[in-house]
């Protein structure tokens, strides 16, 4: 392939970087390239650069060529701008959603906080970087399930006690995935900073129907309770993350605490949450938005792959799934996280979701809405995810410090730390 296809095929991903191709019917590969893109921005630009370098010094090189490649090196650089600045959003979201002294209060008790990426994840993206942890596998919450009702915790090395529990639910459309492949960054960074974390596997459609997936979500929350000490957790404070059908089954699990049609056969168990930090989660399956996409997926995805029934002919169960239909003044509180640009699940679902709980929930509601960002943007360490990272911490020692119901930061106590700078 010449510099000109190249060039081409870069300016073609950088413009649907910037802006998706909304048609259903190339929702997931404009996804795909757009994630790729908007998250590895400094590597295409790096390349992009150097293909130009060559071909500019090359003999029998077409210097009139190098202006597509200057052409997408600005693009490139305008996607890379909104993965740097989207610490801005996340801290104005916190703001807006905790109160605006809650940085202060946060610093005055926690040494830890920033917004620095480290370099060598730019360097190695998908490669997790992380020091002081240690990572029990495979093991087993719900034997009869096999490796499907497997967990791994990931803790301090070291001794540990009554550390704050962070549980991560994978997504993969109800159909796909494994516990080991999202939220590795989010653990492993809250892991370094004391807190145990759980991420579970849980049975999948087709093979296994509708409500299972929130069922084993509950059946690992129990299993938290009865057996989180002995790797070092406090039980009583469980907050729950996930991206897409995990964002869901997360939003879900928070809106739905002790509910014993989702609890067979443990139906007295405890399974309130303390916090929820969904990801560009689904959070409308009945349609009650009236989004042609979201019936569309109803119809033609969820009915036959995941409910095994028709929303038409008994919508009941899609609605009792659906976190939309489900808020109430008890949610505990929520960290709503969305790319604009997520071409699969539409950022309409999350400003409904985010509307509705502040008209209803006594609790915090922190919205984050994120320019040029598509969907699994999380998935591996980027400049954005990055920051989400940062950005999700402060939330959960503060919902912990709140909920453990530490005071406030006197003037005295703020002004004899020195708080660090962004």
């Amino acid at each position: 392939m010449g510099y000109l296809r190249r060039q081409l095929v870069i300016g073609a991903l950088t413009a649907n970087a910037v802006r998706p191709i909304p048609l259903y019917a190339v929702s997931v590969p404009s996804m795909f390239g757009g994630w790729l893109v908007s998250e590895l921005a400094p590597h295409f630009a790096t390349f992009a650069a150097a293909d130009t370098a060559r071909e500019l010094v090359r003999e029998g090189g077409d210097r009139r060529l190098a202006v597509l490649g200057a052409l997408n090196l600005a693009g490139l650089a305008y996607v890379l701008r909104g993965g740097m600045l989207s610490h801005q959003t996340f801290e104005t979201a916190l703001v807006e959603g905790l109160g605006e002294n809650y940085r202060e209060e946060l610093e005055s008790r926690h040494t830890d906080l920033d917004w620095k990426t480290p370099l060598l994840q730019l360097a190695w993206p998908f490669r997790h970087v992380s020091r002081d942890i240690e990572v029990v596998k495979n093991v087993s919450y719900a034997p009869e399930h096999g490796r499907r009702g497997k967990l791994d915790i990931y803790r301090p090395s070291g001794e540990v006690n009554d550390a704050p529990v962070l549980l991560q639910v994978h997504g993969g459309a109800w159909t796909i995935g494994n516990k080991d492949q999202q939220g590795l960054a989010l653990m492993r960074h809250m892991a370094s900073r004391g807190w145990v974390c759980v991420a579970i596997n849980y049975r999948l459609s087709p093979r296994s129907a509708w409500p299972a997936h929130i069922v084993d979500v509950k059946r690992a929350i129990t299993w938290i309770r009865e057996h989180g000490k002995e790797y070092g957790a406090d039980p009583s404070f469980i907050a729950i993350t996930g991206g897409s059908a995990g964002g869901h089954l997360a939003a879900l699990a928070a809106l739905t605490p002790n509910d014993t049609e989702y609890q067979p056969g443990f139906e007295d168990a405890d399974t309130a949450l303390q916090a929820a930090v969904p990801f560009y989660g689904v959070y409308d399956l009945a349609g009650a938005t009236g989004e042609k996409a979201v019936k569309r997926m109803r119809d033609l995805f969820l009915g036959p792959r995941v409910f095994f029934d028709s929303a038409r002919r008994n919508p009941d169960p899609f609605e009792k799934a659906s976190p939309i239909l489900r808020v109430h003044k008890d949610a505990p509180p929520f960290y709503v996280i969305h790319g604009v640009n997520d071409t699969l699940v539409s950022i309409g679902q999350a400003r409904t979701f985010v509307e509705r709980l502040r008209d209803a929930s006594d609790q915090a509601v922190a919205y984050s809405e994120l320019s040029g960002a598509q969907h699994a943007f999380d998935v591996f360490p980027s400049v954005r995810s990055q920051h989400s990272v940062r950005g999700v911490d402060r939330f959960l020692r503060w919902a912990h410090d709140n909920w453990r119901g530490v005071p406030a930061a006197s003037d005295a106590e703020m002004e004899s730390n020195d708080p660090r700078d962004d």
